[in-house]
């Protein structure tokens, strides 16, 4: 009996429920989710949550790290991140895979996903991969925390690891390939490379951290790059003095007249060591010199500041522990330095941002979630109130 004439047979309620899972069984996710893992929340839980503002919204649940969200040209929001391949039955076997070392659940390709309210996610596929879109001749088999940006003509797109960088131009405004890569080799070796639009010209900005700004072609470097470094200097317990922002995940946000430099480390300033935070300084240049380091969220590691369609900020998080996620309740007061901890699920979750600027014309960042909000007794910089 053909297709056709075996749906005619279905009765209509049952038809109409079997086509409301087809969103779920694309992409990374699947119906039944593992043991253990939350689902998201739901449209009301989320709706009430973007307008209240003062709450983390777990919005999509499925195996993401370096979760990137923007606003897209057609005016949908736009995820990716570091992800398995589609379909890798690890996210299911193992669903808090830590993304690191030979187990590492991570793939070869950049998954998109699009919403126009945060709550429902078309599946767009992976219109870049490693094996057909990548300008090295033997691209490796991972992409880790892709980044998209629009450049108003064409999408651009980067990740790493460092030895397989890549910088990508889409031949025109829809988001798929066959991508160029006008930077080539030139690129050269780049850990989380980000990009930063100010006014016309365009940044790159890498490792912890380093910029500069790229030809309008995105052909080649337009100066030497400049290392960008908060004021002052820190201690942790092993003695070791740091100066840096952090270890990687560093990006660039402009509030006001200030630019301001965002990066991620560990509370404790020692690997897998405590919370894995976000940390921002600001300057009048965008090459520096910059002000000292402020604390800007806690397990909001390697997330992407970014401004829903309203004008609000927002942070992304993602689950990245040794352990399963932590209970919410009492964590502003526990001391997490004996191993990587987190309390936000596996998969897509945002966080309320207050973003002001001061009298003095300096900037103000904070997370609005109070679980967020407070460094832990574990972090190694004492800051301010």
């Amino acid at each position: 009996m053909p297709p056709v004439a075996l749906l005619r047979l279905l009765p209509f309620r049952l038809l109409l429920a079997g086509l409301a899972l087809l969103p779920l069984l694309r992409g990374a996710e699947s119906v039944t989710l593992p043991a253990g893992v939350a689902p998201a929340m739901s449209r009301a839980e989320i709706e009430r949550g973007l307008k209240s503002r003062d709450r983390a919204l777990y919005l999509k649940q499925g195996w993401i790290r370096d979760p990137y969200l923007m606003l897209g040209p057609d005016n949908l929001y736009y995820l990716t991140g570091t992800t398995p391949n589609p379909g890798d039955p690890r996210e299911q076997s193992d669903p808090y895979n830590i993304g690191l070392g030979r187990e590492s659940i991570v793939g070869g390709t950049v998954q998109v996903w699009r919403s126009k309210d945060l709550v429902d996610w078309e599946y767009l596929g992976t219109p870049f991969t490693l094996e057909k879109d990548s300008w090295h001749q033997q691209p490796g088999k991972l992409v880790w925390a892709p980044e998209l940006h629009w450049t108003g003509e064409r999408w651009a797109l980067v990740h790493c690891p460092k030895l397989k960088a890549n910088l990508s131009l889409s031949a025109g405004p829809d988001l798929k390939g066959p991508w160029t890569h006008p930077l080539g080799a030139k690129l050269g070796e780049k850990h989380d490379p980000s990009l930063f639009q100010d006014g016309d010209a365009w940044w790159l900005l890498w490792e912890n951290t380093m910029i500069a700004p790229i030809k309008k072609d995105f052909s080649d470097f337009a100066a030497a790059p400049v290392r960008i470094d908060p004021a002052g200097s820190r201690t942790n317990k092993a003695g070791v003095t740091k100066s840096v922002i952090g270890h990687e995940g560093a990006t660039m946000m402009k509030v006001g007249r200030k630019y301001v430099h965002v990066g991620t480390a560990w509370s404790t300033d020692e690997g897998r060591k405590g919370s894995y935070n976000l940390y921002y300084c600001t300057s009048d240049k965008i090459t520096g010199p910059y002000g000292p380091r402020k604390f800007l969220g806690r397990f909001l590691g390697h997330g992407t500041p970014f401004q829903t369609r309203d004008g609000q900020w927002w942070c992304t998080a993602f689950f990245n522990a040794n352990v399963p996620p932590l209970p919410r309740a009492g964590i502003e007061t526990r001391d997490l330095s004996a191993n990587a901890h987190t309390i936000n699920q596996r998969g897509t979750t945002i966080v309320p941002l207050d973003v002001r600027v001061l009298p003095d014309g300096d900037i103000f960042i904070r997370a609005l979630d109070p679980a967020y909000a407070t460094p832990g007794p574990d972090e190694v910089q004492q800051f301010k109130p």
